[in-house]
């Protein structure tokens, strides 16, 4: 009999999309009305399924409503978008979604997300570019040879400056972008292709789970909760420090188990299939002239502007992808590869990532269900009652699980914050907690479950790499359990210091 394979990113996301299909069958649809800021006329606008309301946009307004904001946490536009209003959730007539819209929703999911697929699609043609002009063998050559015999410091680097990103502002689908580049170097330094993988992504989870100033999560949510960003930082700089260096120890010890015998590597089977598509060459005799140099620096650089342009200049998808698309131009120009090569050489970096752009849509189109069947805030419904009666050590736990659980249904880190902490948070009050310990729950729950979560970037990332999601789970499952008892245990202690 012929060994059963695990299915692809795309069949096991189409196989949770047909879950959630099914789901709105049976989960009550539900709706908790939604307030929103109106900046150019100063009022609020409640919106819920039968009508919308203008409201005076003062202080009254909000405690009317039972919203413990400060009216300047929305004036200063620090709660940009629509926020759930507390003990507005009403049952609504099901919308359960049936084929049809099970089989539009991937075509939804793409449309949705064109603009994070316009980057992944970007950046393979930047890769493209970049191979053809030998930059990347000559550099990697180049990085072998100085790092010979340190090469755990890749490991230690990477992981670091990775989660930094993650905990400041919220680095993570722009590390998409990084795969390519690194992998290669990790080849060269004789580790196999899921140590640059765990560097990259864990590094991103880890700095995301206990973010510090990231405006995505940490900022937001307190806002949304009613308190200041500040509160509760200490806490989360050092389960940030204690979960950067769980990371790296874990990934540490796996590196050096497959350096000594490559045979224990989790990818082994896919040794030469790996190396053999991202051309690794240790042995490249590719000068590293002054032009290749320059190309490097201009590659590097478009890096550098993008992280800047995102945490300083409040750049999204669109400019990104723009400097990404500039950066090809450059590097293009410097080599002096002809203009039919050059749109040759690009389309065809840009359809090597074609996959991983499907795998983000259908990702998107499950969230697209959910919206669509009603089922998300029925969702927040019932785990918002489900910790009544709890004492402190309990509740907040059960608050890290139930946001594990939400983040499923609702993965958008923002979105999350805006409509759960204006329900979730008041729960706080009444168990003699701080409100700082949900938006902790919050973070740690979504960033744990994100180490596994099918609906996140995981499976993305894992296309590019190509690893099988059931190897990534078999490496990781491990270290999810040892953050999970670590954040439970120090939650349990914050709640009760």
């Amino acid at each position: 009999m012929k060994k059963i394979k695990f299915p692809t990113a795309q069949s096991v996301l189409l196989i949770i999309a047909g879950a959630v299909a099914l789901l709105t069958w049976f989960v009550p649809a539900g709706k908790y009305d939604s307030l929103s800021y109106n900046k150019i006329d100063n009022t609020f606008s409640i919106k819920s399924i039968e009508e919308t309301k203008i409201l005076p946009a003062n202080q009254s307004t909000l405690d009317e409503l039972s919203i413990k904001i400060p009216l300047e946490k929305f004036t200063s536009g620090d709660i940009w978008k629509p926020i759930g209003v507390p003990n507005s959730y009403k049952q609504l007539q099901s919308q359960p979604q049936g084929i049809v819209a099970f089989i539009k929703s991937p075509i939804k999911g793409i449309i949705e997300a064109a603009d994070i697929i316009f980057l992944v699609l970007f950046i393979g043609g930047l890769i493209g570019v970049m191979n053809i002009t030998g930059a990347f063998e000559a550099g990697i050559a180049w990085l072998a040879k100085v790092l010979k015999g340190r090469e755990y410091w890749l490991i230690i680097s990477v992981t670091t400056l990775i989660a930094i990103g993650g905990t400041t502002f919220g680095l993570a689908e722009e590390t998409i972008a990084f795969y390519p580049i690194l992998i290669p170097i990790f080849l060269a330094a004789k580790y196999d292709a899921m140590v640059p993988l765990a560097c990259i992504y864990l590094g991103s989870s880890v700095g995301t789970t206990y973010s510090t100033t990231n405006p995505f999560s940490a900022i937001i949510a307190s806002d949304a909760a009613g308190i200041n960003w500040t509160t509760g930082l200490t806490n989360r700089i050092i389960m940030l420090s204690l979960g950067i260096l769980i990371c790296v120890l874990y990934i540490l010890r796996y590196a050096r188990a497959v350096k000594k015998d490559p045979s224990k590597s989790i990818i082994f089977n896919q040794k030469e299939e790996i190396e053999q598509h991202f051309g690794n060459n240790t042995h490249s005799h590719i000068v590293l002239s002054s032009r290749l140099r320059l190309i490097l620096f201009v590659f590097i650089m478009c890096f550098v502007v993008m992280i800047y342009g995102v945490s300083q200049l409040e750049w999204w998808f669109i400019e990104m992808t723009t400097v990404f698309f500039v950066g090809s131009i450059l590097i293009g120009i410097i080599a002096r590869i002809r203009e039919y090569t050059f749109v040759e050489t690009f389309v065809k970096g840009a359809s090597e990532l074609l996959g991983v752009a499907l795998i983000i849509g259908i990702a998107r189109g499950i969230t697209v269900l959910m919206d669509d069947g009603l089922i998300s805030d029925t969702m927040l419904y019932y785990a918002s009652n489900v910790t009544n009666g709890m004492n402190k050590g309990l509740f907040i736990n059960a608050m890290l699980f139930i946001y594990s659980g939400l983040s499923f249904f609702i993965p958008s880190s923002s979105g999350m914050a805006v409509l759960t902490m204006p329900i979730m948070s008041p729960l706080a009050d009444g168990v003699g907690i701080g409100r700082e310990a949900i938006v902790n729950a919050y973070q740690y729950g979504m960033g744990l479950f994100a180490f596994i979560s099918p609906t996140g970037i995981i499976l993305a990332s894992l296309a590019i790499v190509k690893i099988g999601y059931d190897k990534w789970l078999k490496f990781v499952m491990p270290l999810v359990i040892i953050l999970t008892i670590f954040t439970m245990l120090m939650l349990t202690i914050s709640v009760y210091i």
